[in-house]
C-alpha cells in the first residue's frame, strides 16, 4: 500500500467503521496504532517520570473509549487523531485529578512540558489549571481551543489541524496564535 493511498484507506474504514461495519475496526487498527502511539508518546513525554499510565496504556484507554464513540460521524484521517488526541488529554487529566484527590496536599509531581505555550507547566496542578483555561477557552473559541489541544497536546502540524476543522493553514496559525496570548494571559492570572 502506498503512503499516498493510506489516508483515502483510512478514511473509508472510518466511514464504514461509523455506518456500523465492526470489522472495519480491525482492518483500521494496523494503519492508526503506530500513529495513536506517536500521540500518546507525545503527551507522555509531558509527564511525571514515576508516572504510574505508561504510553501503551494510554493508547489502550484511548482505544477503548474510541471504541465506545459509536455516535462520531468520522470525516477523515485527521479527524480521527483530532478527536484521539482530545481523549487521551481527557485520560490524563482524569489521571491527574485522582492522583490530586489522593494525594490531599501533598507535594505535587513535577509535569515539564514543551516551550509550545509561551508557560512553563511545572505541577500537575498546573496542568489542572491548563485544562481548566482551555475549556474557558472553548466557551470564548471552540475552534481556538480545539486548535491548542491539537496542536500542544496532538502534536498535529498545522496542515494536518485545518484538514481536520476545514480551516486554512493562515487561520489555524491566527488562531493559534491568538489563544496561546489568551492562555497566556489567563494562566498568569492565577
Amino acid at each position: 500500500m502506498s503512503e499516498e493511498k493510506a489516508p483515502e484507506e483510512i478514511t473509508q474504514l472510518l466511514v464504514a467503521w461509523g455506518d456500523g461495519d465492526k470489522k472495519a475496526l480491525d482492518r483500521l487498527m494496523p494503519f492508526v496504532y503506530d500513529e495513536l502511539r506517536r500521540l500518546a508518546s507525545n503527551y507522555m513525554r509531558n509527564q511525571p517520570s514515576d508516572h504510574t499510565l505508561q504510553t501503551t496504556a494510554l493508547v489502550n484507554e484511548a482505544y477503548m473509549r474510541l471504541i465506545d464513540s459509536n455516535r462520531v460521524r468520522w470525516q477523515n484521517r485527521s479527524h480521527f487523531f483530532a478527536i484521539s488526541a482530545q481523549l487521551m488529554r481527557r485520560i490524563l487529566v482524569d489521571s491527574a485529578r485522582a492522583r490530586n484527590a489522593r494525594k490531599r496536599g501533598g507535594d505535587n509531581q513535577k509535569v515539564t512540558f514543551s516551550e509550545a505555550l509561551p508557560v512553563s507547566i511545572e505541577k500537575e496542578s498546573e496542568l489542572l489549571a491548563l485544562d481548566s483555561a482551555l475549556e474557558n477557552l472553548a466557551k470564548l473559541s471552540e475552534r481556538q481551543a480545539q486548535i491548542v489541544e491539537m496542536r500542544y497536546f496532538g502534536g498535529m502540524k498545522e496542515k494536518e489541524i485545518g484538514e481536520a476543522l476545514d480551516l486554512s493553514t493562515r487561520t489555524v496559525r491566527r488562531d493559534w496564535s491568538v489563544a496561546r496570548a489568551w492562555l497566556y494571559r489567563e494562566l498568569k492570572k492565577d
